[in-house]
């Protein structure tokens, strides 16, 4: 499985598996530093990368709490998290190549990796403005520093070898998750050859009893098989049906809502707003939360079970009259909201 990885993902050179994205993260940011042998890692403000202490900042913090928007505090997501963990940390409003300039001219000597999802999916599935994935590649270039794709959400989902492949820029390291083995406890460390051969030469450790387990690989090669035998038919068929979806629920301005309609195929947000884009993690602040629960409660009664971060995910195995019924159903609480 490994070697067909490596076939997909444009990253991929070397291939490591862990069990869950949390720990694949903490894996790649150890080895980021072991590389470059530098301390901080930069992260943007509502990007999601595990719950553990190292990066658990500034998932969806308050304005009261975050800061200038330029340069945003790192805020802790719970009670709990060790105190001084965010002294590695640099925190960045997405979207903002003027920023992460700014902060890797003063302290670009310190800085192992920027990591990021690339597109910016728990928090009103933002992709990146045109230019801002090369020109974050181009920073970390000059300055020895790593780029770190979370492909958690966004691997198989966008294409067969993930948003990388999509949006056309390569990564030195990636994680992926979740889509992988169609839900079974999986994940995958992938990238360059030269960083990912500090993890086989023991000089950056990378452990875990239940790595590799036999039932989440079979599910994991079974899941890749079924991919890549169709996967020109079934990424189209996917992002058509993203698009229709999309189309439909960008209409509820025909019952007396304004509504913003984001993300790439697929994988979208939804949520209640007069604005036309959203583009860093403080413009989703501005959806109407009132209106959101209203709907995801009316979609609950019909039998649709909602995120409650407004995602929405199509899947290959949904059909044509899935979309349908759903799309009925968004109509139908639409217009109960406007009585």
């Amino acid at each position: 499985m490994a070697e067909k990885l490596t076939r997909l993902i444009p990253c991929a050179e070397r291939v490591r598996f862990s069990l869950s994205g949390s720990e694949a993260i903490q894996a790649v940011l150890r080895l980021a530093r072991a590389y470059t042998q530098k301390p901080k890692i930069l992260k943007f403000e509502g990007h999601y990368h595990g719950w553990l202490d190292s990066v658990a900042f500034s998932i969806n913090p308050a304005v009261s709490a975050a800061g200038p928007a330029e340069a945003p505090h790192a805020v802790p997501w719970c009670e709990g998290i060790a105190a001084g963990c965010e002294s590695n940390l640099i925190v960045l409003p997405w979207n903002n190549v003027d920023a992460v300039s700014r902060a890797f001219d003063q302290q670009g000597s310190e800085i192992a990796a920027a990591v990021c999802e690339p597109v910016m999916c728990n928090n009103g599935c933002i992709p990146p403005e045109p230019g801002f994935l090369q020109g974050l590649q181009q920073l970390c270039q000059g300055h020895e520093a790593l780029l770190v794709f979370d492909e958690i959400i966004t691997g198989f989902r966008l294409a067969i070898g993930g948003a990388q492949e999509y949006l056309g820029v390569t990564p030195d390291l990636a994680v992926f998750g979740k889509a992988l083995a169609n839900g079974f406890p999986i994940s995958a460390i992938a990238g360059r050859d030269h960083v990912m051969k500090l993890l086989s030469e023991g000089r950056c450790i990378h452990a875990g009893t239940l790595n590799a387990q036999n039932t989440a690989v079979t599910a994991a090669w079974a899941t890749l098989q079924f991919l890549e035998n169709d996967s020109i038919h079934i990424y189209a068929r996917l992002f058509e049906m993203g698009q229709d979806m999309r189309g439909e629920l960008a209409a509820a301005a025909r019952y007396g809502h304004e509504v913003l309609t984001q993300g790439i195929g697929p994988v979208f947000h939804r949520g209640f707003t007069p604005v036309k884009k959203v583009t860093d993690y403080r413009g989703t602040l501005g959806y109407d939360q009132q209106k959101c629960l209203a709907f995801w409660d009316g979609m609950r009664e019909r039998g649709f079970r909602l995120m409650g971060r407004g995602i929405w995910y199509i899947s290959a195995a949904h059909t044509q009259e899935d979309l349908e019924k759903c799309i009925l159903a968004a109509k139908q609480t639409l217009a109960e909201m406007r009585d």
